[in-house]
């Protein structure tokens, strides 16, 4: 994975990949950082099926299938960097 992200395509700080709304951003990045929906709605402050609802509009927003392909492409894109926590 950290290969992978090391790859040329985003920057740190660049642009959330398909114009995500902040909040769709703020929980993509706790996606990739392998955090479970429980988990990102303790963080964020919203309900477990708020946060399934975001990560589904995430999902079709990306054009991906999974939460795999969701954090790869926040890695691609800069939003998150490998061993920031």
């Amino acid at each position: 994975m950290d290969h992978y992200a090391a790859a040329p395509g985003g920057s740190p700080g660049s642009a959330p990949p398909a114009a995500l709304t902040p909040r769709e951003t703020e929980v993509l990045v706790q996606v990739a950082r392998g955090r479970s929906n429980a988990e990102i709605a303790r963080e964020l402050s919203l309900s477990p099926a708020t946060v399934k609802d975001h990560v589904a509009v995430i999902l079709r927003k990306l054009n991906v299938r999974d939460r795999v392909q969701a954090a790869i492409a926040a890695y691609e894109t800069g939003l998150v960097r490998p061993g920031v926590r």
